[in-house]
């Protein structure tokens, strides 16, 4: 199946933060998405201290004293985005309220768009993932942090990536066009 093209319906607030657990797909989901809708992709990952890699790597959990400053990091890059009118779309864990309230500060228009899936579905993903310091060790301590957000759009990862996408899609206002 080729990739559809979506036609803007009506023009989503953002910028938008594609939350989740690792190995729920934030990556791959946001940066399609920035990808259809003309926007930006950010990693929260490319944000993250050496010593802050270095400690996941080694199957050790983050504490909030090692996440603020890359938080703080985070909403910095996320405002000049969005100072300079671009459409933003991050991929950040954002796994509690506190988090999410810190990433909000300045950008009262900042959405999250939370990707849900079972603890069975992410190891298994996690445990064919390469090159990467977050390891399937530390999946229990990601679930065990989160704080599911209610006020997010909840978006099922239980499909293939395309219609993971399409349905976030549908949620922003976006409707799809077939390609020709």
């Amino acid at each position: 199946m080729g990739r559809r093209k979506f036609a803007e319906v009506s023009a989503p607030a953002g910028p938008f933060i594609v939350m989740g657990v690792s190995g729920c797909g934030k990556s791959s989901v946001a940066s399609e998405l920035a990808a259809r809708m003309g926007g930006v992709f950010l990693d929260a990952d490319d944000f993250h201290p050496p010593a802050n890699k270095a400690k996941m790597a080694a199957g050790h959990p983050l504490t909030d004293e090692d996440r603020w400053g890359w938080l703080d990091a985070i909403n910095a890059a996320l405002r000049k985005e969005v100072a300079a009118g671009r459409l933003v779309f991050t991929a950040c864990s954002a796994l509690r309220r506190v988090y999410r309230d810190r990433l909000s500060v300045g950008l009262p228009g900042l959405r999250f768009i939370y990707l849900k899936g079972s603890k069975e579905l992410i190891r298994e993903r996690l445990n064919h993932r390469t090159n990467h310091f977050m390891t399937a060790a530390l999946l229990d301590s990601q679930f065990a942090t989160l704080e599911e957000p209610v006020d997010a759009m909840t978006v099922s990862i239980d499909a293939p990536l395309e219609a993971v996408v399409d349905e976030a899609l549908r949620q922003l206002n976006y409707s799809a066009e077939s390609s020709r």
